[in-house]
C-alpha cells in the first residue's frame, strides 16, 4: 500500500522504520508536529519523526493544524491508501480522516479500551496495573475509540519507569503496525469493535500529578515516581525549594517514621510515608544535575526529623 505516516516523538521512530523496511509498503510522506524550540538556545528543532524521514530522503509534512487547506490539498495528491499513526499529537478532523481510502490506523499503547487518551502508559503505572500491551485500530472522531486491528500484551516490570514501558512497547508496537498494514492490504484482517465494558481514560499528566504526597502509603509514592519518570518528574518541596524525586526503592522493614520525615545513613536517605519508609535513590535539586540521594544529603547537611513537603 501506499501510506503517508504520521508521528511525532521518538517513540513513533521504530514504527517508521519498520514501515520504511516493509518491501510491501511504499512510505510516499510523514506528516508531524511543527519544528519546536529546544535547548537552552531554544531554536527550533525538527521532531525525531521528521529527522528520520529526512534521513531517509521522504518528503515531511509539518501543518500548525491538520484542517489547514493546504495540507489536506497536498494530502490529497499524495492519496495514500492508508495513513498508520503513531503519538502524531494533534486530533484528526473528519476532512483529513476521509482522504485514505483505508483510513488512519492508530497504534496506541494500551490494551484498549483501558486507558483512551494521551499518557496511557503513564497511568498504567500509576494504576498498578501488572499487564499492558498496544493496539492498533480504525481512528474514528472519538477518543481512541475505533474498531480495533490487532493486540499485543506487555508485562509491566516492578522496577519499569513509563519510560522503559514505553520503549518496550514502541519497539513491539512497531512489528504490529506492520503486520496491521499486511493484514489490511491482503484482507486478512477486519477492525472488531472494542468492548462498551472496562473504558478508562489516561489525560496528559501534569506537573500538579507529578507532586508527592507522603501521607499517601509507599506503593503509592512508588507508583507517582516510576510513572511521572523521566517527564514531568515526581517532586516534593524541601526547605522551600523543589526537588525532584527520581527513583526510590521501596522499604517495608523500615517503619515509625513520619510521613515526609527523612532519617540518613552513611550511604542512604529514607522518607517516611503513609505506611513505611521509601529510600531516596536518585534525586535532582532545583537548578541542579540528578544526584545520588546520599550525596545529596550529605551536601545539603540534612538532620535526621527534616520533613519533605514542607
Amino acid at each position: 500500500m501506499r501510506l503517508v505516516f504520521a508521528g511525532t516523538p521518538e517513540v513513533a521512530v521504530p514504527s517508521l522504520d519498520a514501515l520504511l523496511a516493509s518491501d510491501r509498503h511504499e512510505v510516499a510522506a510523514v506528516v508531524t508536529r511543527p519544528d519546536a524550540p529546544a535547548g537552552r538556545g531554544r531554536h527550533l528543532v525538527a521532531s525525531p519523526v521528521a529527522q528520520r524521514a529526512e534521513e531517509a530522503g521522504i518528503e515531511v509534512l509539518r501543518p500548525d493544524r491538520p484542517r489547514d487547506p493546504d495540507f489536506l490539498a497536498r494530502l490529497r495528491e499524495i492519496a495514500p491508501d492508508c495513513c498508520p499513526v503513531v503519538a502524531y499529537g494533534a486530533l484528526l478532523p473528519r476532512t483529513a480522516l476521509d482522504v485514505p481510502a483505508r483510513g488512519w490506523v492508530n497504534l496506541h499503547f494500551s490494551l484498549l479500551p483501558a486507558w483512551r487518551g494521551a499518557a496511557p502508559v503513564q497511568h498504567a503505572l500509576l494504576a498498578g496495573d501488572e499487564m499492558t500491551g498496544a493496539t492498533t485500530f480504525l481512528i474514528e472522531e472519538g477518543m481512541d475509540s475505533g474498531p480495533v486491528y490487532g493486540v499485543l500484551t506487555e508485562r509491566v516490570r516492578p522496577t519499569d519507569t513509563s519510560g522503559d514501558l514505553l520503549t518496550r512497547l514502541a519497539f513491539a508496537g512497531a512489528g504490529l503496525l506492520a503486520a496491521t498494514m499486511d493484514g489490511i492490504e491482503d484482507g486478512s484482517l477486519e477492525a472488531v469493535p472494542q468492548p462498551a465494558e472496562g473504558v478508562s481514560r489516561a489525560p496528559k499528566i501534569t506537573v500538579e500529578d507529578a507532586a508527592l504526597v507522603w501521607t499517601e502509603p509507599a506503593l503509592r509514592v512508588d507508583r507517582v515516581v516510576r510513572g511521572c519518570s523521566p517527564a514531568p518528574g515526581a517532586w516534593t518541596v524541601f526547605r522551600g525549594e523543589r526537588l525532584k524525586v527520581r527513583t526510590v526503592a521501596l522499604a517495608p522493614d523500615r517503619t515509625g517514621q513520619a510521613p515526609g520525615e527523612l532519617r540518613t545513613g552513611k550511604n542512604s536517605v529514607h522518607a517516611g510515608t503513609g505506611s513505611h519508609a521509601v529510600e531516596l535513590l536518585w534525586v535532582q535539586p532545583q537548578g541542579k544535575k540528578p544526584m545520588k540521594a546520599a550525596d545529596w544529603a550529605r551536601g545539603a547537611r540534612i538532620e535526621d526529623g527534616e520533613r519533605l513537603g514542607e
